[in-house]
């Protein structure tokens, strides 16, 4: 058995852990990253956020090319060469995967292939060997939830990990949750030819979004999709000739066959894998490590970034805990401190918020109020056939201050960054309506969408206009 010594030990090299070990080595330390698979990334680059959008790229052409002759484009429907897509996804993984590699390579960060076991609390045990660390940041991730009724050997039984392989287009798919990671396979698998049916538990797809966004998305794909709300599966037989399903909705149970099920009901916290409970680090029931603002857990020279730390479960945030954690352990004075972590589900069309949503709003007691501009009126959606869409903005009623936003329609997730930027630097919506947006841009909206609020609108009828009366 050797023995090993680190400065930084880095486990997990996901979107948070590759950019905490590539941060650490720019400011100088010694550091060592422990990934258990293959190739450094993590679910996200490999088996989630990358492979997922190549996947939703092309069934955005697929649809394009389908919904073609509505604007003049005559062509036969899209037919799809599966090896050719797969080819595509695999090529665009392999080459930021490399990429992650060539620059641990070129900041001489050691990269350790195994699984990191706590011995102690300056201390790791990977395969036979031994490693010695000053500081360790735990950013190993999470894991599909199984459930425990449903027959998981089954090779017809998919988590996001399957059904990213495409290990056969299923004529009837069974999408089991209705938030963003099983509507965007929802998205993939009815563009390759799929009839999809999806059972989400609450009384809303993608519960977390306001209501309105998700009742454009519904209605956009009403034709697309068999939507089934405050509904749970209750038991799946597997035989030979199919996946036999009883859907429990209310009280009424109907037993459906369907080729392949996706179980989509989220995602569990790694925290439990690691010996973390041999060494006093505090681990709570659902396999979270709790952090303080510094991104240190109860043991301070051990720290915790991205999905096992807590919601949201999300790459970007991941990345930018990873360089408060690296820059705190090189005694930089910085905490994690953002007013907003923004949410994009890639569906078509995309669904896209950011800061408080209008039911948190509600919650909350805020004197808010809220203003939309529909894509309707915008000459930029209308001249891409997708006018389906809305920008909506939420602001403090009193001082107008932008307090959220969301935006439901294509590429509505670019849309994100300029209303995320001006909730962090405390913009007032009159800000956004004195910022001139190019026209025609889906970007305009936003700065319509505010000068509703303000009631300075002229793209559409002004319900605050006041009246100018001559004495």
């Amino acid at each position: 058995m050797a023995h090993h010594t680190t400065e930084v030990l880095v486990i997990g090299s996901g979107p948070g852990g590759h950019s905490a070990a590539f941060r650490l080595a720019d400011l100088g330390k010694k550091v060592t990253l422990v990934e258990k698979y293959s190739d450094l990334g993590g679910v996200c680059l490999n088996v989630g956020c990358i492979p997922s959008k190549a996947l939703l790229h092309v069934a955005d052409v697929i649809n394009e090319v389908n919904d073609a002759s509505e604007i003049g484009v005559i062509t036969d429907s899209a037919s799809v060469d599966l090896d050719k897509v797969k080819a595509f996804k695999n090529a665009t993984v392999r080459k930021l995967s490399s990429g992650v590699g060539l620059m641990a390579k070129g900041r001489n960060v050691n990269v350790v292939k195994g699984e990191a076991q706590f011995l102690t609390k300056n201390s790791v045990q990977i395969g036979e060997d031994i490693y010695d660390f000053n500081e360790c940041i735990i950013a190993a991730g999470s894991r599909s939830v199984e459930l425990p009724f449903i027959p998981n050997e089954d090779l017809r039984v998919w988590n996001s990990t399957d059904a990213l392989s495409i290990p056969f287009i299923p004529k009837r798919f069974l999408v089991i949750g209705g938030g963003i990671i099983g509507l965007e396979m929802a998205t993939i698998y009815e563009a390759l030819g799929s009839k999809v049916t999806i059972v989400e538990f609450n009384e809303q797809l993608i519960p977390a979004a306001d209501k309105d966004l998700i009742k454009v998305y519904q209605r956009y794909n009403a034709k697309r999709f068999d939507v089934r709300l405050n509904s749970k599966v209750t038991e799946v037989i597997a035989d030979s000739h199919a996946l036999s399903v009883t859907i429990l909705n209310d009280t009424q149970a109907s037993a459906e066959e369907f080729d392949a099920i996706l179980v989509a009901v989220g995602r569990s916290p790694n925290g439990h894998l690691l010996s973390g409970n041999a060494i006093g680090l505090e681990i709570n029931a659902q396999g979270f490590i709790p952090v303080n603002n510094k991104m240190q857990t109860n043991i301070p020279h051990i720290y915790a970034i991205g999905d096992i730390n807590g919601p949201p479960m999300l790459a970007h945030k991941a990345t930018h805990e990873a360089n408060i954690a690296a820059e705190v352990i090189c005694d930089h004075n910085v905490v994690f401190d953002v007013k907003t972590i923004p949410s994009i589900a890639y569906t078509n069309p995309e669904i896209a918020w950011t800061g408080i949503t209008e039911k948190e709003a509600k919650h909350k007691g805020i004197n808010y109020e809220v203003s939309v501009f529909p894509w309707s009126a915008s000459g930029r959606a209308l001249g891409a056939n997708r006018s389906e869409g809305k920008t909506k903005l939420i602001f403090a009623k009193e001082t107008g201050l932008l307090l959220g936003a969301g935006i439901v329609g294509i590429n509505a997730g670019e849309l994100l960054g300029e209303l995320s930027l001006a909730i962090e630097f405390g913009v007032n919506i009159e800000d956004i309506a004195l910022t001139i947006h190019a026209h025609p841009t889906l970007s305009e909206s936003i700065g319509l969408a505010a000068e509703v609020g303000l009631g300075t609108i002229t793209d559409l009828p002004n319900l605050k206009a006041v009246t100018y009366k001559k004495s």
